[in-house]
């Protein structure tokens, strides 16, 4: 009998790389599901707070004209009315804790990372990366100089 190959670190564009989700998963991640594209609605951006709820009734277009200016919205699907939040220069989203790699608004955060990974690019599976193969690298990378 051939045992399964193991993956020790999903790759986030390779689906079939993704581990089944189980919970005690996340507390081992670098949170590399929060590297992915974050599609919210209008709703979602009026519970984080970058949206006030008298603006539900203004056009979304110009809701998005005006986050983009700020930096948090990276674009908007006029036809579906979602927007992406803009991620950082390394993929983080904006709302990554860069040093804990916990979500900073955790509590208020939007449907898409509440949902995960039950929904999403390969449903009951995560991009998951331990913190020790990261280290791993780190280390590796730094020994080269």
């Amino acid at each position: 009998m051939m045992k399964p190959n193991l993956i020790a670190a999903a790759e986030i564009d390779r689906l079939d790389t993704w581990a089944k989700y189980s919970a005690p998963m996340c507390g081992s991640c670098i949170s590399s599901c929060c590297t992915l594209p974050v599609e919210v609605k209008i709703k979602d951006l009026i519970r984080i707070g970058i949206v006030d709820e008298f603006e539900r009734g203004d056009p979304p277009k110009n809701i998005a004209k005006r986050l983009q200016k700020e930096g948090i919205v990276e674009r908007y699907n006029q036809k579906s009315e979602i927007f992406t939040l803009q991620r950082m220069s390394n993929n983080d989203c904006l709302y990554l804790d860069r040093k804990s790699r916990l979500c900073t608004i955790y509590e208020k955060r939007p449907d898409t990372c509440r949902n995960h990974p039950k929904i999403g690019p390969r449903p009951g599976y995560c991009a998951y990366k331990p913190k020790e193969v990261e280290r791993e690298k780190n280390s590796r990378h730094i020994e080269r100089f």
